[in-house]
């Protein structure tokens, strides 16, 4: 065989070897477990993974790798049609909120937009007979009064360790209207008290965000962050677990939120309550102290706009700050 004939040879072997492997990564792609992997938030993976499977059972069907491509091989029409079947059920039998019903929807609709974007779907679901019935930002949010707000913050003995650390994480749940996950995962180093701001990892987020503190939750936080610069720990988090198991250790969302809830059944208020729904009320007495004005209420709680995106500029920044200083003056120190 001369060389030009061995060259070819070659190329074609190793190209069929190529063609091989692609097809055996094409028949080995699980696609829902690729896109829930690349959910950033442990709580959307997880909350994705039940909701596919809801979707999947509700049709006769195991949740796996042949019935996810099986749906994904149907017409777009033929698509929408069985997610219309799904979320009537959600709404008519299970008589699920509109939130929850919106966030089982969105886990199919992601699911198709991820098999869209590799190239193994022809269609997504982003028709507007999937959009009917989505939740209003900020009306439709329940919350409770500066009133119990104050209860739940005064709880705290602020003489102790522990009650430093509680009152500065509640601060920044109402003052800021900062997420629980948000909480949590700060780090010492976020924390600029003389440039009165902390950088926060947003929901969605690649980068992290500037956001303003206001008088009372600079002071929250440099009553905690004194004693804990000082306290043993292998971790930069800002808030950790100061019990006798994990001491030492990142505080989890989970804490949170049973601090929250916790705490304002001790003081007394009946409705449940939760790191979610003290940002709630946050965000509902912005919009009471300016008219229903939706736009500071976005400024203030960093939510993303559906429509457009948003650039945070200086004028923005100042915006959420006078938010959070007005929330701030409310509450009594």
């Amino acid at each position: 065989m001369n060389p030009i004939t061995a060259k070819m040879s070659d190329f074609v072997s190793k190209s069929n070897d190529w063609t091989l492997q692609i097809a055996k990564l094409e028949q080995e792609k699980d696609l829902w477990q690729e896109m829930i992997a690349n959910q950033r938030s442990p709580n959307t993976r997880r909350a994705y993974s039940i909701d596919m499977r809801d979707f999947f059972n509700f049709h006769g069907v195991e949740l796996n790798q042949t019935t996810v491509q099986q749906f994904l091989n149907l017409s777009r029409s033929q698509a929408v049609q069985l997610v219309l079947k799904f979320r009537r059920y959600l709404v008519t039998e299970r008589n699920l909120k509109p939130a929850s019903v919106a966030r089982k929807v969105n886990a199919i609709k992601a699911l198709a937009k991820y098999a869209y974007d590799v190239g193994c779907c022809q269609w997504k679901l982003d028709v507007e007979a999937l959009q009917a019935g989505r939740v209003e930002k900020y009306r439709d949010t329940t919350g409770v009064s500066v009133t119990d707000i104050q209860k739940i913050l005064s709880y705290p003995d602020r003489d102790t360790l522990i009650g430093k650390r509680d009152y500065a994480m509640l601060q920044l749940l109402w003052g800021n209207g900062l997420r629980r996950a948000e909480v949590v995962s700060l780090d010492c180093t976020d924390v600029e008290l003389g440039d009165r701001s902390l950088w926060v990892m947003g929901k969605g987020k690649d980068d992290k965000e500037r956001v303003r503190l206001n008088s009372v939750t600079i002071m929250a936080l440099r009553e905690w962050m004194i004693p804990r610069v000082k306290y043993p720990s292998s971790t930069d988090a800002l808030f950790i677990s100061l019990d006798n198991v994990n001491r030492g250790k990142r505080l989890t969302a989970q804490s949170l939120y049973n601090l929250v809830s916790r705490t304002a059944e001790v003081v007394g208020i009946e409705k449940k309550m939760s790191p979610h729904r003290v940002r709630h009320s946050a965000i509902t007495t912005v919009l009471n102290l300016n008219g229903g004005n939706i736009r500071k209420a976005q400024d203030f709680s960093r939510h993303a706009d559906p429509k457009t995106l948003i650039i945070y500029d200086d004028n923005l920044n100042k915006a959420q700050g006078d938010m959070s200083d007005l929330l701030g003056d409310l509450i009594d120190d």
